[in-house]
Formats: structure tokens, sequence, C-alpha cells
């Protein structure tokens, strides 16, 4: 089965660059997350943090 993909995926041209573009994709959303969760504010993140300990209203 992986023979089979395998052929059918090198016989595409220019088929190399999704890896390296799903790559980029990747890391740059996890560097974006983790830019957005430095620069949070404490009290957001106070405030995030209660939320399971609120009762339903």
């Amino acid at each position: 089965m992986l023979r089979f993909i395998k052929h059918h995926m090198t016989s595409i041209d220019g088929i190399e660059i999704y890896p390296i573009i799903s790559l980029l994709i990747f890391v740059a959303f996890f560097i974006g997350l983790t830019w957005y969760v430095v620069k949070m504010k404490k009290s957001d993140i106070k405030e995030m943090s209660n939320i399971p300990l609120e009762e339903d209203k």
C-alpha cells in the first residue's frame, strides 16, 4: 500500500514543496500562539483560570 502511494507521489511534479509549506504553517502557528500567551495580561490569565470553578448561571 505504501509503495503504491509513494510511486504516485514521486510522479507528481512540484510535490516536494507541500511538506515544507505545511511545516512552515505549523511552526508559524505555534510561534504565534506562544507569543500571544507570553503577552497576555496577568488579569486575563487569572480570569480564565477561574472559569472551571464558577457555577453555571
